[in-house]
């Protein structure tokens, strides 16, 4: 199937490696130009490598999303060596394990300035362009804590809430203009970030991580994690021309794991 994006541009963010690289690699392999953006410029530039070597094109960014400030000087590169950007995936890292009692109201605002507002400040930028050409996707990777909260990661699961009631929203306020607004939950995807979460609930339970894994594996009816490039498979559709009709939405790519209807 061609999903139609072929010369588009794409800015994934958090994209030098796990999920967002999965991403940066899918939208690359039907056509689309992709900046990568990442706050590790190693990271992003091996990304960027894996797409050339694969006959696509990319741009590597070293980006400090908490730093709101270089959004100007970062999209105008984009802008000019690349295009205006068609498809933003918004992708931020995660918080530690934390309750949700007890915390530092510092670390709230820390968090909130690195996972949350940095993605309303990005889109607002490459809004105004994607309705003069009436055509954008604004897709947004978030955790399935947003749904069914995920115990001791307290932070995480508060504050991913404040961007899917933000993507709702603004689903409706631009959804006239060509452009689609979605939500992406990973459940259990076999990347760094769930083996660091496995790695801290086994020391924190006194358990081998193998056990932790084995536990969770059961509680997925595929029987199995999920692979980074099938996420970034389900990403690439929602950026494509056949997905022009579904905005608004929260799309589960778990496995079945996430048990609420």
């Amino acid at each position: 199937m061609d999903l139609g994006i072929s010369n588009k541009v794409a800015l994934v963010l958090g994209a030098g490696g796990g999920l967002g690289g999965a991403i940066a690699q899918a939208l690359a392999a039907e056509g689309a130009q992709v900046a990568v953006a990442d706050i590790d410029l190693d990271a992003a530039q091996r990304t960027a490598a894996a797409v050339e070597a694969a006959g696509g094109k990319a741009l590597a960014l070293q980006w400090d999303l908490a730093d709101l400030g270089a959004i100007e000087a970062h999209i105008g590169r984009i802008e000019s060596q690349l295009g205006p950007v068609d498809i933003l995936v918004n992708n931020t890292g995660g918080p530690p394990p934390t309750p949700a009692g007890g915390q530092d109201p510092a670390a709230w605002r820390k968090y909130f300035d690195s996972m949350v507002l940095p993605v309303y400040a990005i889109t607002d930028r490459v809004l105004p362009g994607m309705r003069e050409r009436r055509w954008g996707r604004v897709i947004t990777s978030t955790s399935s804590g947003v749904i069914a909260p995920i115990a001791n990661l307290g932070i995480s699961n508060s504050l991913r809430l404040a961007i899917v009631g933000w993507s709702k929203t603004l689903a409706r306020e631009v959804g006239k203009d060509g452009i689609t607004v979605n939500i992406v939950l990973p459940g259990r995807i076999a990347t760094d970030r769930i083996q660091f979460l496995d790695e801290a609930r086994a020391k924190r339970e006194n358990r081998s991580v193998a056990s932790v894994a084995e536990e969770s594996t059961a509680s997925i009816p595929a029987g199995r994690y999920g692979k980074p490039a099938e996420y970034g498979g389900v990403v690439a559709f929602l950026a494509s021309q056949q997905a022009s009709y579904i905005t608004g939405s929260t799309l589960r790519v778990d496995g079945g794991m996430i048990q609420s209807i």
